[in-house]
């Protein structure tokens, strides 16, 4: 595969320097904090300021965690301006490349493949880095982290772990460290794609370090889970074969989906459990228009007060519509990104459809059970069909946290 030059590049401390800029204040001297104050002590920080993270206060805390004895000042959020700083980054980033080889990954975060680039500007990947950072601190007053890589992953990595301890604040990484600087990563979740429920179920498998991970039997891995676990093989080798141009969008295709705002913060628990009931009306529309599908999405948006949350899909090995099977791609996906913040809002979708042409057995399925299941499904469907969605449910829809006999009255999420 051709080698190529990524950057990542990270604004610092974002949304509090914005706020310390927008108000002619030095990040690096002011004690700021952005959270919403209506929320009191137990609000969540959005960010703190550099001057706070030298004294060791982290970037996403509740304010009553941070030491009595630090005085700081609290601003509430505004995303317009956030917004509005973030574009005019990115305008800064397509004075150097083209939009193909762009990809904005958050509101202060991009991707930015240079690998054209470098004859143009006669300059080496460190050196247009640093002409890049410069730039985006003249014209803004903002300052970044930038991790240089030979794919997505170690430029991310490299940015994460290591960017910070450079004056410049670059790092630049190459497929010759992976075994001195991506390996010794410990623990799991500081590496990029592994959240702290992931880290915890490969720690019940011995594997507390990224050359752990790396050294794992991969067959094990992906018996364990699916194509996920060998891409966290594969991640733990430094290998990444993933383009720019793969996240650029493609024409819409067809595919079930959806997506509930919740009334509230929901936990993990309650969160899982609308998860199983949004699959559970899913799978019934599939099964009304005979269809299955192999690529598993789910999205998790956070509270209000913190914003921010993932979207991710992976493929499965054969097309389904199969409510247990599809519960279980999204819990691996949930366990591998879902950072244990407060979740308001829940999306899935089921893509790559295909017509169901007749039973799909695994090795360790019989024919007459899996026809009795389907058979099942077939008169809990004519069942609903009939007499309302409502008739027939799940003891877990009486839970206080279920929302589906509410959604059941409803048409199109609006009141009849």
């Amino acid at each position: 595969m051709e080698m190529r030059h990524i950057l990542c590049i990270d604004l610092k401390s974002f949304f509090a320097s914005v706020e310390c800029i927008d108000r002619g204040l030095d990040p690096f001297s002011v004690p700021l904090v952005v959270a919403n104050k209506n929320q009191g002590q137990g609000a969540i920080t959005l960010a703190v300021t550099p001057f706070l993270k030298a004294k060791g206060i982290k970037g996403r805390t509740r304010l009553y965690e941070i030491p009595k004895h630090i005085t700081y000042q609290i601003v509430n959020p505004r995303m317009s301006l956030y917004l509005k700083k973030s574009q005019e980054v990115v305008s800064i980033y397509l004075d150097f490349v083209s939009s193909t080889d762009l990809h904005v990954y958050s509101i202060d975060e991009c991707f930015l493949d240079v690998t054209n680039y470098l004859n143009l500007y006669n300059k080496t990947p460190l050196e247009l880095a640093s002409v890049i950072l410069k730039t985006i601190e003249e014209k803004t007053g903002l300052t970044a982290n930038c991790g240089i890589g030979p794919n997505l992953l170690l430029a991310k990595v490299a940015m994460d772990v290591d960017a910070k301890r450079y004056k410049n604040g670059i790092a630049s990484w190459t497929m010759e460290d992976v075994p001195t600087k991506l390996w010794p990563i410990t623990p799991l979740s500081k590496m990029w794609g592994i959240g702290p429920r992931m880290e915890r179920n490969l720690n019940r498998l011995g594997i507390y370090s990224i050359r752990d991970l790396a050294h794992y039997d991969l067959h094990r891995l992906k018996s364990k889970y699916g194509v996920m676990g060998e891409e966290l093989w594969r991640h733990a080798n430094g290998i990444d074969e993933s383009k720019i141009q793969d996240f650029r969008i493609p024409p819409k295709e067809k595919s079930f989906s959806h997506s509930q705002v919740l009334f509230r913060d929901y936990s993990e628990y309650d969160g899982k459990l609308i998860l199983r009931e949004m699959i559970d009306v899913i799978t019934a529309k599939m099964r009304s228009h005979n269809m299955e599908g192999c690529v598993i999405g789910l999205g998790i948006h956070y509270s209000k007060s913190i914003d921010g949350g993932f979207y991710h899909s992976m493929k499965l090995d054969s097309p389904t519509d199969h409510e247990d099977i599809i519960m279980r791609a999204c819990e691996i996906l949930f366990d591998r990104y879902y950072e244990e913040l407060p979740i308001r809002k829940i999306s899935i979708s089921v893509g790559k459809l295909t017509e169901k042409q007749g039973v799909q057995l695994t090795i360790f399925e019989d024919y007459e059970t899996k026809k009795s299941e389907e058979q099942l499904h077939k008169a809990m469907d004519e069942v609903t069909l009939k007499y309302g969605k409502n008739s027939l449910l799940k003891a877990s829809s009486l839970l206080s946290s279920s929302t589906i006999m509410e959604r059941n009255k409803k048409i199109g999420g609006h009141n009849a």
